[in-house]
């Protein structure tokens, strides 16, 4: 009877043991595991955020090696929303014969000699292109005739960015900007196809176009204003388009589905080849140039900047020997300093 007692009190104490021991490793589960959970959570996470590092600073690193400079698709309707505007605006297309243009630049005393000596030119600003221009036969006046009607509408666009450069100017030298001004950068963004909203690529590409350069180029493309596309689509600078409304060339080869650009106006054909050289990636070298020469406070050269034009036709180089041959035979760098004579308030201020 006593051995029978002294087994069932150890086999109590027994059974008391195993459960405390289990009672033990269960709390103690319950109590570590999180921790350790916790520890593992947190190493993983760091892990993984180190990798994502990892991938920032490589993607920082290939930035640097590409000049910090993001490849962006521009978006057409933001870049040209103004250009689309003006040439869709109220303003008609007035058709003016070559002899009643003429007539009419002589009644306002308009002519080349006098803009050599005085840089001033009037602010006549012609729609459309005489058809008679082809017919004019000595090539001296063709080519004056010519000048005499885009100059105003070049000088007109170049005054238009030179004012938004001092709004510009203004807004970066401000350490407080107003809602308006914000809202004006933003606009500007947009208009020049800066998706990063750096203020230092606006600045690069919201400047001008030397005017020797936009006649030189506009020459060029439409054999001093005798070509189809300047004819019959206002199109001075031979810009192609593939969603736009344009002209469709007769030499195009098969599976080219380009066109040329077509405008309403000769001044948002202006006003799109500025935009086009100020925003388009394959002018980025030209925008650097033009900016090393504002850096070095010197003038826009237009020899110098066209040599970084030489992907604007498929003739590369020899396009460029053409278009400084032109600037230098028909001494077209002494408009690249004329003033458009003031024809409202807004303009007063830049004369």
């Amino acid at each position: 009877m006593k051995n029978n007692q002294v087994t069932f009190e150890q086999k109590s104490k027994n059974t008391l043991l195993r459960t405390f021991l289990s009672s033990f490793m269960i709390i103690s589960f319950f109590y570590i595991t999180p921790i350790f959970i916790n520890f593992a959570d947190k190493n993983f996470y760091t892990k993984e955020y180190t990798n994502n590092s990892k991938k920032i600073l490589a993607y920082a690193l290939n930035k640097e090696e590409k000049n910090k400079e993001v490849i962006e698709t521009l978006n057409e309707e933001e870049v040209l929303f103004d250009v689309y505007s003006l040439d869709k605006s109220e303003t008609e297309s007035v058709y003016l014969s070559a002899a009643t243009i003429n007539k009419l630049f002589k009644d306002t005393e308009y002519n080349l000699n006098d803009v050599r000596q005085n840089k001033l030119v009037k602010p006549v600003a012609l729609t459309l292109l005489p058809n008679e221009l082809k017919k004019i036969e000595n090539i001296k006046r063709r080519k004056e005739f010519f000048i005499q009607i885009i100059l105003p509408l070049i000088i007109k666009e170049n005054n238009i960015i030179k004012k938004d450069r001092r709004t510009l100017f203004a807004i970066i030298n401000k350490s407080n900007n107003t809602t308006v001004e914000l809202s004006w950068l933003e606009k500007k963004y947009k208009q020049y196809g800066v998706k990063s909203k750096d203020l230092s690529t606006l600045k690069i590409r919201m400047d001008e176009i030397p005017v020797s350069l936009a006649i030189a180029q506009a020459a060029k493309e439409t054999g001093w204003g005798t070509s189809r596309f300047a004819q019959e689509g206002n199109a001075l600078f031979g810009q192609w388009t593939w969603s736009g409304e344009g002209l469709k060339p007769k030499e195009a080869k098969e599976g080219e589905d380009h066109k040329v650009m077509k405008f309403n106006i000769l001044q948002a054909s202006v006003r799109a080849y500025q935009r086009n050289l100020n925003t388009h990636r394959t002018y980025k070298n030209f925008r650097k140039a033009r900016a090393e020469l504002r850096d070095s406070k010197k003038l826009l050269d237009s020899i110098e900047l066209s040599k970084y034009l030489n992907k604007y036709a498929e003739t590369g180089n020899q396009y460029v020997e053409v278009l400084q041959k032109i600037i230098k035979q028909n001494k077209l760098k002494d408009f690249d300093d004329a003033k458009l004579l003031p024809s409202s308030s807004d303009l007063e201020s830049l004369i």
